[in-house]
C-alpha cells in the first residue's frame, strides 16, 4: 500500500527538523591525532628534550656566532676557499651529468606501462635501494672503498641523482598518454623509435626540470659529502672547524649560500627555457 500524502509530509518534516552537522566528527582521525601527540610527549621524555638544555644551547650558540664575526677574507684563506669551491662545483656538475644520462634509461625500465613487469620491478627495487641511504652515508662507503677525494663524492652524488631522477622519470612515463605510443607501435617501429618519437616528447620538459633541480641539490650536497672525505669545500669547512677558525667558517658558509643561490637561478632559467 502506498503511503498517504500526510505520511509523506510528516517524513519530510522529520528530515527537515533533524539538525545538520556541517563537519561531522571523524573519530579515527581524532584518535590517531591523540595517539600521535601522546607518542611525541613520550619520545621527548626519552630523548631528554628539556627547556633548560634549550636555553643553555641558545647561550652557547650566541657565543659561537659572536666568534664568527667578522668573516675572514684574508688572501691565503681566499685561496683555500677558491680551491674548495671549484672542486665542489666540479663534483656537482660531473655527478649531475652522469646521473642524468644514467637515470633516463633506468627510469624508462622502471615504468610499468612501458617495460615488462619483471624488468620494471627489478628497476624499481634498484631505485629504492639508491633512495634508501643518505648521500653522506653513501659517501662514507665510497671513501672506505676508493679513498678520500673527489671520486668518492662524485660516486655518492651519482647514486643520489639516480635515486631521485629515475623515480620521477618512471612516474612521468606512467602518467603520460599511451595513444602516441600505440600509434608508433602500430607502424612496426622498434622500441628505441617508440621511446624517441612518442615517450620523450611527452616527458622531456619535466625531465629537464627535474635535472635542473638535481643540479641545485648536488651543489648543496657536495659540501656535505666533503665533510666525510668526499672532497670539495666540505673538507675545507671541516678543517676550519677543527682549527676553531670560526671567522673563516662564516666565510665558507657565505660562499656556499652564494653558490646555491646562483644554482637556484640557473635551474629556474633552465626550467623556463624548456617548458
Amino acid at each position: 500500500m502506498s503511503p498517504s500524502h500526510d505520511d509523506t509530509n510528516f517524513g519530510i518534516a522529520t528530515l527537515a527538523a533533524r539538525p545538520r552537522v556541517a563537519f561531522p566528527p571523524n573519530w579515527p582521525v581524532r584518535i590517531g591525532g591523540i595517539a600521535l601527540a601522546a607518542y611525541v610527549v613520550y619520545a621527548s621524555t626519552i630523548l631528554d628534550l628539556t627547556w633548560n638544555r634549550f636555553v643553555i644551547g641558545l647561550d652557547h650558540g650566541a657565543k659561537f656566532l659572536a666568534r664568527m664575526f667578522p668573516p675572514d677574507f684574508a688572501a691565503d684563506k681566499m685561496d683555500l676557499l677558491y680551491v674548495g669551491m671549484t672542486e665542489s662545483l666540479q663534483i656537482a656538475i660531473i655527478a649531475t651529468v652522469v646521473g642524468v644520462f644514467l637515470s633516463l634509461p633506468l627510469g624508462l625500465a622502471a615504468a610499468r606501462n612501458l617495460a615488462p613487469r619483471p624488468l620494471a620491478w627489478s628497476a624499481r627495487a634498484l631505485i629504492a635501494l639508491f633512495r634508501s641511504l643518505h648521500p653522506v652515508i653513501v659517501a662514507i662507503l665510497f671513501v672506505k672503498s676508493v679513498g678520500f677525494g673527489a671520486l668518492a663524492g662524485i660516486l655518492a652524488l651519482i647514486i643520489a641523482s639516480l635515486g631521485f631522477l629515475s623515480k620521477l622519470v618512471a612516474e612521468s612515463v606512467e602518467e603520460m598518454s599511451m595513444s602516441p605510443v600505440e600509434a608508433v607501435r602500430a607502424t612496426g617501429s622498434p622500441f628505441l623509435s617508440v621511446v624517441i618519437m612518442s615517450v620523450l616528447p611527452q616527458v622531456m620538459s619535466r625531465f629537464i626540470g627535474f635535472s635542473a633541480y638535481q643540479l641545485d641539490s648536488n651543489l648543496r650536497n657536495s659540501a656535505l659529502v666533503g665533510i666525510v672525505g668526499g672532497g670539495g669545500i666540505g673538507a675545507t669547512l671541516l678543517t676550519a672547524f677543527q682549527r676553531f677558525d670560526y671567522d673563516f667558517v662564516l666565510t665558507i658558509v657565505l660562499a656556499i649560500i652564494a653558490i646555491v643561490m646562483v644554482g637556484e637561478i640557473v635551474s629556474g632559467w633552465m626550467r623556463r627555457m624548456f617548458q
